[in-house]
């Protein structure tokens, strides 16, 4: 592997399920979620440089340096480990902004591992992780690398081993906001926590759901749309959906079926991550 060359999957993620439990003094939202990857995402290429500069390109639309999560988390592991050492950073961005399958968060955890080993800094992966959680609460999972069950704020992460079918995502038309979501006083906040065996059993849904299809008629047309064929979910805070198949042939069947003018794609479902599988492929 090149020393001063490294280029790695930002693979998606996808929530299974999502509840939200409560609501700390601090305004955090308490939940459980089920996160699982798919082997489709961004894609990032690591140039190690001596002058201690990092630089990103190209630039995302309507993020700015201080808020693009690759640039905070390159910026955070450097001076956390005093490193010397620089970063020209190129994105090829496939995961929608706003989509609620981890694209900006997926991003960061990509190179905090990746500019780990281009840097040869020596963190674990969970001292990684923990500097992942100060960047967002998603961020840790895609540190981590495994299937998981969640709860806290998402950063309590117990690793599951799941089935891994293929999943149909439709990519609707829109951006949802995390935080005017998390906002609205309409989000169901009290409910009650089950286990990972109660969900095996009888399943669970997203607390976000009912709030995203009043906001976004699109997400509501989209759902109704994929709820023809398959049992449609949606990931996160939206606004992507999913439902899942046997196999890559019955998800391309339905993809066929839907508009053209809809973005989908289809992806298979990872208990560990693309990326753990690509750099850590000895271990």
């Amino acid at each position: 592997m090149n020393d001063q060359l490294l280029g790695l999957p930002a693979p998606a993620k996808l929530n299974l399920f999502l509840h939200i439990t409560g609501r700390r003094a601090d305004g955090y939202h308490t939940l459980q979620t089920l996160f699982q990857f798919i082997d489709h995402g961004d894609t990032l290429d690591f140039y190690c440089t001596s002058d201690g500069q990092i630089t990103l390109s190209p630039e995302l639309p309507g993020v700015s340096s201080d808020d693009n999560l690759i640039l905070r988390a390159a910026r955070l592991l450097q001076k956390t480990t005093r490193c010397s050492l620089g970063a020209d950073i190129r994105l090829q961005k496939r995961l929608p902004m706003g989509g609620g399958i981890g694209g900006g968060s997926s991003d960061a955890a990509t190179t905090l591992i990746g500019l780990n080993h281009l840097w040869k800094t020596g963190l674990s992966l969970p001292q990684l992780a923990e500097l992942g959680l100060r960047l967002g609460a998603d961020v840790p999972v895609f540190v981590q690398g495994q299937a998981a069950w969640a709860e806290g704020v998402g950063e309590r992460l117990t690793p599951v081993e799941l089935d891994e079918p293929w999943y149909l995502v439709i990519i609707p038309p829109c951006q949802v906001s995390t935080a005017d979501i998390f906002s609205d006083q309409r989000l169901t906040r009290d409910t009650p926590p089950i286990t990972l065996a109660a969900f095996h059993e009888h399943g669970g849904r997203n607390d976000c759901l009912p709030v995203v299809e009043a906001r976004y008629p699109a997400i509501r047309n989209a759902l109704i749309l994929l709820n023809k064929y398959c049992e449609a979910k949606m990931t996160g805070t939206g606004s992507c959906l999913f439902g899942a198949f046997p196999n890559e042939r019955e998800a391309d069947k339905v993809r066929a079926r839907l508009p053209a003018t809809l973005q989908t794609f289809v992806a298979k479902g990872c208990n560990r991550s693309p990326l753990h599988q690509l750099l850590f492929k000895a271990a």
